[in-house]
């Protein structure tokens, strides 16, 4: 299905809002109407509100110029590959997820940050963070985007139906699961699926010309042990106890309706989860899963989401501005409030509420083993996808060493001939 972007021009000043592509006039140098400067923003759909907010701060804060600020619908995930569809006529500032950078460095999309901005956000942000929006290109670091948030999954449960003891390991989940009341993991999802390889010191190697363009990808995901792993997968996507194409809207819905008493997603559900569950709301970090008698660590992707400055932007040095202010201690603290956003800015993540929330803990629980979001070979995602959604719809007839075999091939092309 092909996903289209909705695109909403907004007025915030007199509160006029037009939907439509057509209707935004991204004008550049100070013009556009009434002469006000134009930057147009890409955020998922959950932040539009929070964006708007932030806009408005900005106005204020900047009481000298006139701003038209125009909102783009466009998840995280998503947002890197929309982008160089059209780099030229891309959004001045987006968030996107860590994994992209490369391939948006790679396709010229991102302004390169530095000068005093650049020493302003490593001083205000985390080392890691900081690591996630730099790549090294012909031996120099540089910086092309600036942090917000991490960027993994945890478990959220029912306390009223699992214990603390439970809910370490998926045994223990499974053991109070049943046809109606199930265990909720997104295996057609690579960014979920692959911490089962991930677990057991599994993954690829990608190699990089001059340009960051990929020139070779290789996985051990089709050796003996990722057969095993592979077959644990299969096992517990047959088990009825299992909804393993519990998607965002599938892990709310479960946790609303009953049919789920726990499910792996991350924090941009704790709200909609939070009101379902009420005071049997839980959270922790990743389980374990069983593997010929062993328990292995669930090790799932660690990355960040970061805001980047379009390269073509025609306003480009206000949109490193309100990219700065959109990221800054003040506004991450706002995030955390309104999304639960664990913060990347290193005084705002030591505030106690941050430290002491739930959620962050069972994030900082999964951060301890995971696998950094960076250096991701473009053919990850489409491969993993297709292993399980063929898991999920063959069942018992899934071809393990066929489908497993297929997916290496497709995750191994060479991307300069792709």
């Amino acid at each position: 299905m092909k996903k289209t972007i909705k695109v909403i021009c907004l007025a915030l000043g007199c509160g006029l809002a037009i939907s439509g592509l057509a209707a935004c006039d991204k004008g550049g140098g100070g013009g556009g109407k009434g002469n006000a400067i134009t930057l147009v923003v890409w955020l998922p759909k959950e932040d539009q509100e929070f964006g708007k907010e932030v806009a408005n701060a900005y106005k204020e804060a900047n009481p000298d110029k006139k701003y038209n600020f125009q909102f783009g619908e466009q998840s995280e995930s998503d947002a890197g590959t929309k982008v160089l569809q059209d780099v030229t006529n891309a959004p001045d500032v987006f968030a996107f997820a860590s994994d992209h950078i490369t391939k948006l460095v790679n396709g010229g999309a991102l302004n390169r940050i530095g000068g005093p901005t650049l020493e302003r956000l490593k001083a205000a942000n985390t080392e890691d963070s900081m690591d996630a929006a730099t790549v090294t290109v012909s031996g120099e670091e540089q910086t092309y985007a600036m942090p917000f948030t991490d960027n993994t999954c945890f478990l959220y449960y029912n306390k009223s139906k699992l214990s603390e003891t439970d809910v370490a390991t998926v045994d223990g989940i499974l053991s109070k699961c049943d046809a109606n009341h199930r265990f909720g993991y997104p295996m057609n999802d690579g960014w979920y699926s692959a911490a089962f390889y991930f677990g057991k010191g599994l993954g690829y190697e990608v190699e990089y010309d001059e340009a960051f363009g990929e020139t070779k990808i290789t996985t051990d995901f089709g050796s003996e042990t990722g057969e095993a792993v592979t077959e644990a997968m299969w096992q517990l996507v047959m088990n009825d106890k299992v909804k393993a194409d519990s998607d965002d809207s599938k892990a709310v819905s479960g946790f609303q309706d009953g049919s789920l008493i726990a499910a792996v997603s991350g924090i941009w559900n704790k709200t909609a989860v939070q009101e379902a569950l009420g005071e049997n709301f839980g959270v922790a970090k990743l389980p374990t899963y069983t593997l010929n008698g062993e328990q292995v660590q669930l090790t799932a992707f660690a990355g960040y989401k970061l805001f980047g400055v379009c390269n073509y932007s025609p306003n480009k040095a206000e949109a490193i501005a309100f990219a700065e202010f959109f990221t800054n201690k003040e506004n991450q603290l706002k995030h955390f409030d309104a999304r639960g956003y664990s913060p990347t800015n290193k005084e705002a993540a030591a505030e106690e509420k941050i430290v002491n929330d739930p959620c962050v803990k069972a994030i900082q629980g999964t951060l301890e083993h995971c696998k950094p979001q960076k250096n991701v070979p473009t053919t990850l995602w489409t491969p993993l996808q297709s292993l399980g959604n063929d898991m999920i719809t063959k069942k018992g007839a899934f071809d393990l060493k066929k489908q497993l075999a297929a997916m290496v091939t497709a995750i191994e092309k060479n991307a300069a001939k792709s």
